[in-house]
């Protein structure tokens, strides 16, 4: 699967009374699929992912997936502490048609989370999970740091396809990119502009699957003058794909490190900032896909202070709120996730005023 482009870690909506508010990820999926992002990671950290039961996280898997334009790549947050419920929910993501799962490390039991603790891990969900596995390396919420030699192992196993890193350090996103450089090439399916293939975008739409039983006037009449009369379906469009070969894919979390992940041999971001601000975000990869590394770091620099504030430091409650100001629905963290004051509401206004969409 290509991971490529900009992606946007959503938020997970709520009511008042703190239940997951269906409708409004519909429509804030349907949104971001009008974008220009490459596509959506939902229940990362930023979706709220260990604040879901079990069968809250399948119901969001399936809304969002119902709701996302088919040509949108689709990454399902599925981390759990054991292999077991891990892969069980690898299933269902690949029930509701997602592309990848994003996996991040078990920490309860920390202290026996050795290096070949963690190796185990991965694999054993790899080997059993029907999609492909993207690393989580987030040590800010997950008191782990995946080390390099970990990721270069775990890039040769067939299944797992890549990393997200959201460490923002410059210095392990080099080291990670030369430690999987010899990980195996995968061939993957891309459209004709070189852009990834979802498994839905291969699916038959509704209205495809309605016309099976289509019979033309022409056809009918000639049928029925042979005394015989066929259901048949009219030719399908058929979607056009070339073939491109792809590596370990590194993608970062950090949206101060774009630009230099991108010029290390990163393939793109997963940012919670694109959850607010898409149009921005996307800005900075496509600058820097058309050659203009200075444009690009202009761009950048744009969301920088935005992103550090309302990401880094004000957290999922920030995020939530910066989607409010910008037109798509964020509402309150689930508790103990306390909302910003009016101060800091104010504050985000401030910083959003200039990156709105």
């Amino acid at each position: 699967m290509l991971i490529e482009g900009m992606f946007a870690a959503v938020t997970t909506p709520f009511y008042t009374d703190e239940k997951v508010y269906f409708r409004k990820i519909e429509a804030n999926v349907a949104r971001y699929s009008r974008s220009l992002l490459s596509g959506m990671v939902l229940l990362g950290s930023t979706g709220e992912a260990v604040e879901l039961s079990d069968a809250e996280t399948r119901e969001v898997l399936r809304t969002a997936a119902d709701a996302a334009a088919p040509e949108k790549v689709l990454i399902a947050g599925i981390g759990r502490e054991s292999v077991k419920a891990t892969v069980e929910l690898a299933e269902a993501a690949a029930a509701a048609q997602y592309d990848a799962v994003l996996v991040r490390t078990p920490t309860y039991y920390a202290p026996q989370m050795s290096f070949e603790a963690a190796l185990n891990y991965f694999r054993s969900v790899a080997d059993r999970s029907p999609l492909p596995v993207l690393l989580y390396n987030i040590p800010k919420f997950v008191p782990y740091a995946m080390p390099v030699e970990l990721v270069g192992e775990l890039a040769q196993h067939p299944n797992i396809i890549g990393i997200k890193d959201s460490t923002g350090d410059l210095e392990r996103l080099r080291s990670l990119n030369e430690a999987t450089r010899t990980a195996p090439r995968r061939t993957v399916p891309v459209t004709s502009v070189f852009e990834a293939v979802t498994s839905r975008m291969l699916k038959p739409s509704a209205a495809e699957a309605g016309n099976m039983n289509f019979v033309s006037a022409g056809d009918l009449a000639g049928d029925l003058a042979g005394g015989l009369a066929l259901a048949a379906a009219p030719p399908a469009a058929t979607l056009k794909t070339r073939s491109r070969e792809v590596g370990f894919q590194v993608i970062t979390g950090a949206a101060s490190t774009v630009v230099e992940s991108l010029e290390a041999g990163g393939s793109g971001a997963i940012l919670g900032f694109a959850a607010c601000a898409p149009q921005a975000c996307h800005e900075i990869y496509s600058a820097w896909k058309d050659h203009d590394p200075k444009l690009a770091a202009e761009k950048q620099q744009r969301i920088a202070r935005a992103a550090k504030r309302v990401v880094g430091e004000l957290g999922v409650s920030g995020v939530k709120y910066a989607c409010d100001f910008n037109g798509y629905y964020g509402g309150r963290a689930r508790l103990p996730l306390l909302p910003v004051s009016g101060e800091q509401k104010q504050e985000i206004e401030s910083l959003l005023a200039d990156i709105r969409n």
